[in-house]
């Protein structure tokens, strides 16, 4: 399976391609508005979140799969 390019060296572009606001955006990983803020400001994006965004992007997980994940862990 070919995967397309993603660079999470710009979080802001990625999340104005979506067409998603920031509280929109980042709760598909379980951040919050703020983190993500911050993640658009240089912060570092810690692995686990990289990784689940990588997935998604690559269509490996849906947004439904992260929200369910994202239910349970919330148990």
């Amino acid at each position: 399976m070919a995967t397309k390019k993603f660079d999470l060296k710009n979080p802001r572009a990625l999340r104005e391609t979506s067409g998603l606001n920031q509280t929109d955006f980042w709760a598909k990983y379980g951040v919050t508005q703020s983190g993500g803020s911050r993640y658009e400001n240089n912060r570092d994006i810690p692995v686990p979140i990289k990784t689940l965004m990588i997935l998604s992007h690559q269509g490996l997980v849906s947004d439904k799969d992260l929200a369910a994940a994202l239910k349970a862990a919330s148990k």
